[in-house]
């Protein structure tokens, strides 16, 4: 192969990574491009591996949930949860080190390395109700919205503690980031509305 197409090829890549901002070897895979080009690239300094399997341009600016959409990438099928959820939600204190990551009973587990994952198992309606798409670095990502969140965060109470839970619930109504209405819906479906009722009283009286 001449010069010039290592370099048409690379000039694509660079641009598919401007339009996308992170891109997996499949990304190329699936636009007809060599996935050697990216360790040259890499080689070149003209981009760099950000995670294992997920590059981007060297220095370029990245949102404070770039972790997010670096797991989005390497596991599509699950959905963001819990304490990233409320973080994303902006709903608290926590800040969490891992990703939370919901994902159904069978499926495997991601071996992601970095960023660290925490997987909460979920099936039917809890794992597929409520969740929102969002761009995060020019990736969609599957969160949960913030009543979900918060009512996921009772059912997982023995996960996180009953105090974030009681945060997040008091905190997200303050700010008005959800309706009981909703907060109701969820803690149904989570089961969890015989154990949220004596909270969700306290915060509307």
């Amino acid at each position: 192969m001449n010069p010039r197409s290592h370099s048409t090829q690379e000039q694509a890549v660079l641009e598919l990574v401007k339009a996308r901002s992170l891109v997996r070897a499949r990304d190329l895979a699936q636009q007809a491009l060599p996935t050697v080009v990216l360790s040259r690239l890499v080689a070149a300094g003209k981009l760099e591996r950000v995670a294992r399997g997920v590059y981007g341009l060297p220095g370029q600016a990245i949102s404070e949930h770039r972790s997010l959409a670096e797991v989005a990438l390497r596991a599509p099928q699950g959905v963001i949860c819990l304490l990233s959820a409320l973080r994303v939600h902006g709903i608290g204190t926590q800040a969490p080190f891992e990703v939370w990551l919901a994902i159904a009973h069978r499926a495997s587990i991601p071996r992601l390395g970095q960023p660290e994952i925490r997987v909460v198992r979920m099936s039917g309606a809890a794992l597929t109700d409520g969740i929102e798409h969002l761009t995060i670095d020019g990736v969609e990502v599957a969160v949960f919205n913030a009543a979900k969140t918060v009512a996921d965060c009772f059912k997982y109470r023995n996960k996180i503690g009953l105090d974030p839970a009681l945060e997040a619930l008091r905190d997200g109504w303050a700010q008005r980031k959800f309706t009981m209405d909703a907060i109701w819906h969820y803690a149904t479906i989570d089961r969890v509305a015989n154990v949220m009722r004596p909270y969700l009283e306290s915060v509307t009286t």
